[in-house]
């Protein structure tokens, strides 16, 4: 099972090394387009949604990534006193019960919007805008896949921690 796990962790880390760049990219072209509007006086609509496409790719195929690196934000006002057996227990439980239940249903309610976008290849959120929002959507079944991935690769450390104690 930990082969398993590490293949599956291989997926969001790579994922995250990609929305590492992602963010840098984001960065400099909103510093350009800073420069573009104050020193020049130019603007486009297309290069601020460029930021909105890099803001939303970054956020969502990163949080497989956050999920790998422990960085979500947890209330943990009980599972820290509790033994890793109960921690191991919880954590079986909370993926099952609300992780996956929610990605599932994510992934069912967004997939028609998404596929019914790339059908007519959606064009642009504002008039002279990016001419793909079909791709902007796709974020959405990508983000729920890559979280399930992690999600699995999380069990399965969970079912062998829950074993380890037993």
């Amino acid at each position: 099972m930990t082969a398993i796990a590490d293949a599956l962790d291989r997926i969001n880390r790579a994922v995250g090394a990609f929305a590492l760049w992602l963010s840098l990219a984001m960065v400099l072209l909103q510093f350009a387009i800073v420069v573009m509007r104050y020193a020049f006086g130019f603007t486009s609509i297309f290069v601020n949604e460029a930021v909105l496409y890099l803001h939303a790719s970054l956020f969502m195929l990163g949080a497989g990534y956050t999920m790998l690196v422990g960085g979500h934000v947890r209330v943990d006002i009980f599972h820290a006193k509790m033994t890793d057996a109960g921690k191991a227990r919880v954590d079986l439980a909370g993926h099952v019960l609300l992780l996956f239940p929610a990605l599932a249903m994510l992934l069912w309610w967004s997939w028609p919007m998404v596929s019914r976008s790339w059908a007519i290849w959606e064009g642009p959120i504002s008039v002279g805008g990016i001419p793909a929002s079909f791709l902007l959507k796709s974020l959405i079944p990508a983000y729920a896949g890559l979280l399930m991935v992690q999600g699995v690769s999380a069990l399965l450390r969970d079912v062998l921690r829950a074993r380890a104690v037993a």
